[in-house]
């Protein structure tokens, strides 16, 4: 309405203006009746000196001057009564502001669940900004009701649905497997979408049976500068796969570890990692693939003593592995920590490597016994030495960590090195002094 009408308004209102100073000007240089008389007489008698009633000129100028107030004043309200036409509506949008720091999207990768609800509803929730953290919900499966659920949200999120939905051509003995393969292709296709299409330098990835913390968002926005100055990290995750309730000090919320684990679920990762692993990304099986140390290249992960998600799925193609005696038990972080505002560089590498390994190494040794028994004396930590693949998984099944190995690497390890809470106290499970590398036949 503003834009058709106000054009029109402003050009009549400088109209209105010019007409009545050229009206004015006129009836100031107009002769009056009298003054016209006066003209006449003087033809016919020149002789006559005129006498002219000055007081009469002056009021029969005010009555001209007044008739025309009056009608610039009906004007005047007229013009006033159109003004709201004139300023843009309370309604319209505000223009764009350019985001003056790093935008960092959120993936949700989606397929048949409509409780990606959940997962949404605390991410929208704990957004600090539209602007500086888009949500992209890329759905697989063609599922109907899951994408309702996402359209749900209309512009708060992008929906983005992946256009190839055939089974995927696969060895006879991999069929059952056909689910890990369509999970690859989706993940191949929503990267491209976030880097190629939509030209973002970095991204969050979780999925659509995660919930998320309150902090989730300051987690990684603090992190992304240290992702991005120090080669040797090549993820930040959200994920403690040994973060039961029992097993991580709820009193350390602000405790970050290197881990040479890739822990997955919520991860950030840069444009430049894409670039380098998508020419190979694996037909299926992905998380497994980037733990391999051809992808991994001795890169390290930055993970949390307390988890920033939680996975409420425990249907989906995995069958529910791990999700009932470990998964379903993570504690989800519930205290905000200001990571923006902490000092983070303890994590670079060189830093972190000598401070982790002389805090490990110079803690007593104790053995399986003693802490099973109660018998350890004093605050902790401690050290408790495995030598060999069986000896750490006998130690940790019966300590109630997570025991199995990927490409050689232990869950949440560091140079061989598992830290947990047992008992109240901080235990680190390690090899002994002089660890060089992984074993991949520990696999």
């Amino acid at each position: 309405m503003f834009r058709k009408k106000g054009p029109l308004i402003l050009c009549g209102t400088f109209l209105l203006i010019t007409w009545n100073a050229i009206l004015l000007f006129l009836l100031w240089g107009r002769p009056t009746p009298a003054q016209q008389d006066k003209a006449v007489q003087d033809q016919v008698d020149v002789a006559v000196k005129p006498s002219p009633d000055v007081m009469g000129d002056v009021l029969d100028m005010a009555d001209s001057i007044a008739a025309e107030l009056e009608m610039q004043k009906k004007i005047l309200l007229q013009i006033k009564s159109h003004k709201s036409l004139w300023k843009p509506s309370n309604k319209s949008k505000p223009k764009a502001v350019v985001p003056t720091q790093p935008v960092i999207p959120i993936l949700v990768i989606a397929c048949n669940r409509v409780t990606v609800r959940r997962c949404l509803d605390k991410l929208l929730e704990y957004r600090p900004s539209e602007e500086l953290h888009p949500i992209i919900v890329s759905q697989d499966c063609g599922h109907a009701e899951t994408a309702e659920v996402i359209r749900s949200y209309g512009e708060q999120v992008t929906h983005l649905q992946q256009p190839d939905l055939s089974d995927v051509a696969v060895k006879p003995q991999h069929k059952k497997f056909q689910g890990y393969y369509k999970i690859s292709r989706h993940y191949h296709w929503a990267l491209n979408q976030v880097f190629r299409t939509l030209s973002h330098s970095s991204v969050v990835i979780v999925e659509d049976d995660l919930e998320v913390a309150p902090d989730f968002f300051e987690y990684f926005r603090a992190s992304l500068p240290l992702l991005k100055s120090d080669p040797s990290l090549w993820c930040v995750s959200a994920w403690n796969d040994n973060g039961r309730d029992a097993y991580v000090d709820p009193g350390q919320a602000q405790l970050l570890y290197r881990t040479d684990f890739f822990p997955g679920l919520g991860w950030m990762l840069l444009k430049e990692l894409w670039e380098e692993l998508e020419p190979k990304w694996p037909a299926s099986f992905w998380d497994d693939w980037m733990r391999e140390p051809e992808q991994r290249r001795n890169r390290a992960c930055i993970r949390p003593e307390i988890s920033r998600t939680l996975t409420f799925g425990r249907q989906g193609v995995s069958l529910g592995q791990f999700y009932d005696k470990y998964l379903r038990y993570i504690k989800l972080n519930t205290e905000f920590v200001p990571f923006t505002k902490l000092d983070l560089s303890y994590l670079k590498e060189d830093a972190y490597r000598t401070a982790f390994e002389r805090e490990v190494y110079g803690a007593p040794v104790v053995t399986y016994e003693e802490i099973t028994q109660g018998q350890l004396k004093g605050a902790g930590p401690f050290r408790l030495e495995y030598s060999h693949r069986d000896s750490f998984k006998l130690l940790a099944k019966n300590l109630g960590i997570m025991d199995d190995f990927k490409s050689g690497v232990p869950r949440t390890g560091y140079r061989g090195i598992v830290s947990f809470i047992s008992r109240g106290r901080r235990i680190f499970l390690a090899p002994p002094t002089g660890w060089t590398q992984y074993d991949t036949t520990w696999s």
